[in-house]
């Protein structure tokens, strides 16, 4: 497995898990719910937390906070692109009341179409992989410390 590839590979596995969250929360009835969102966080944390653990575990001593940030920057902005797109074909083409449904709940008096909704999928994705990402690799960073001698008592 090749480790410069990995966020790719990711990035797609965390875009179907969101399109899939969306889908199945459509077939319940529950996709017009703006709150339902905050599962979406889970999904892209499990996916960023989990291509950088095992970037660490291919890489060994070789890993270094930079290739680290670099895999979990990549992995998100790629699903959130991914799931972007998706959304925007969902309501410019498959369901064009959808926005029309959020907008009336959510934001009353600022009627901009989907376009402002799209827009705030987009920076809601892109700030949750770098936050994501940097609280991560607070855990995976290798350790300058050097290491305590033991000394007997």
């Amino acid at each position: 497995m090749n480790p410069e590839k990995l966020h790719i590979r990711f990035g797609i596995f965390i875009a179907i898990g969101l399109i899939a969250y969306f889908l199945i929360l459509k077939l319940i009835g529950l996709h017009e719910n703006p709150w339902l969102r905050i599962s979406n966080g889970a999904i892209v944390a499990y996916g960023i937390y989990s291509v950088i653990r095992i970037r660490r575990l291919i890489e060994g001593d070789k890993f270094d906070y930079y290739k680290g940030f670099k895999t979990g920057i990549f992995t998100g902005f790629l699903a959130t692109l991914i799931f972007v797109g998706f959304m925007a074909i969902y309501m410019f083409h498959i369901d064009k009341e959808f926005p029309k449904l959020i907008m009336e709940s959510w934001m009353k008096d600022y009627n901009q179409g989907p376009g402002i909704l799209i827009f705030i999928l987009l920076v809601e994705g892109f700030a949750s992989t770098v936050v994501l990402t940097l609280a991560f690799m607070q855990k995976f960073k290798p350790s300058w410390n050097p290491k305590k001698n033991i000394q007997k008592a």
